[in-house]
């Protein structure tokens, strides 16, 4: 392929709030440290949730007050809420003030251990809901557009909100490329394909056009002093319509996304071999 380099590396340290950039990284068989170190409890119904659950998650940013190690994988954070004020992980009214944010009961969490299943348990559907209707509803499907194909995602989605000991959907690494984001934003007369909508982990610049990850779905990659599985292509979910910042609510991002790829940005990654990357490594396919 055409020389990809590494453009952007982002981390988000809570479960669906913004996060900042780094110029280098280690990546460990759990992604990045720090990245989705903390998330959002439902207090009201149970479960993990992030913006899908809760749009106005969204509008938060979160930064690490320390470095995460292994055995402080959770650092303290400061989050910034969407009226800008801040407040503390460990503040004694931080989940009043999130809950208020929010709108509806919540509590932040570090991660816990693996073997502390129920708290990634994922939370059963209320009684008599259509599974192909609460489909559509997650993933921002109308009923003439087809569902994604999640046959290959991990056994373990079906019974926990995350794979336990992580808040990641899936997998622990998302790529995309800039030639994505150029292929939607010309295709179309409205500028609100934004990168923020995507939370991709790894930002490629390639010279390419179109969907160019699409392809490498099934390889494995080395990039600075990792070795990289590309899992699988990102079927995107409502998450990436909802308004916040400066970004207004825009269901026309999910019908640009169906026409013009099949509803699916980006690709998901795990890490073979642990290891360095830096701004501007190549990714090298193998």
């Amino acid at each position: 392929m055409s020389d990809a380099q590494l453009k952007t590396i982002y981390r988000y340290p809570v479960k669906s709030m913004g996060g900042h950039t780094l110029n280098a990284t280690l990546l460990t068989a759990k992604g990045i440290p720090g990245d989705r170190c903390w998330a959002l409890q439902d207090d009201a119904h149970g479960g993990i949730k992030g913006g899908k659950r809760f749009p106005a998650i969204m509008g938060m940013s979160a930064e690490l007050l320390d470095t995460p190690s292994q055995t402080m994988r959770s650092p303290p954070v400061k989050i910034t809420l969407s009226n800008g004020s801040t407040l503390l992980s460990d503040d004694q009214d931080a989940n009043d003030r999130l809950s208020d944010a929010v709108g509806s009961p919540v509590s932040l969490w570090p991660l816990l251990p693996e073997d502390q299943l129920a708290h990634y348990k994922r939370t059963p559907p209320p009684p008599g809901t259509d599974p192909i209707d609460a489909l559509r509803q997650v993933f921002g499907r109308t009923p003439d557009e087809p569902l994604p194909d999640l046959k290959g995602f991990p056994e373990v989605l079906i019974a926990y909100e995350s794979p336990p000991g992580t808040y990641f959907d899936a997998y622990p690494l998302l790529i995309l490329s800039e030639s994505s984001m150029a292929a939607l934003t010309t295709s179309t007369d409205q500028s609100n394909f934004d990168v923020r909508r995507f939370r991709p982990n790894l930002l490629i610049s390639i010279n390419e056009v179109g969907f160019p990850e699409d392809q490498w779905a099934g390889r494995e990659a080395k990039l600075g002093g990792a070795r990289l599985k590309l899992d699988r292509i990102c079927p995107r979910c409502i998450m990436t319509t909802h308004g916040f910042a400066d970004l207004p609510k825009d269901p026309k991002i999910m019908r640009q996304l169906v026409q013009q790829n099949g509803g699916n940005l980006g690709l998901y990654a795990s890490v073979v071999e642990p290891g360095e990357i830096t701004l501007g490594d190549t990714l090298e396919l193998i």
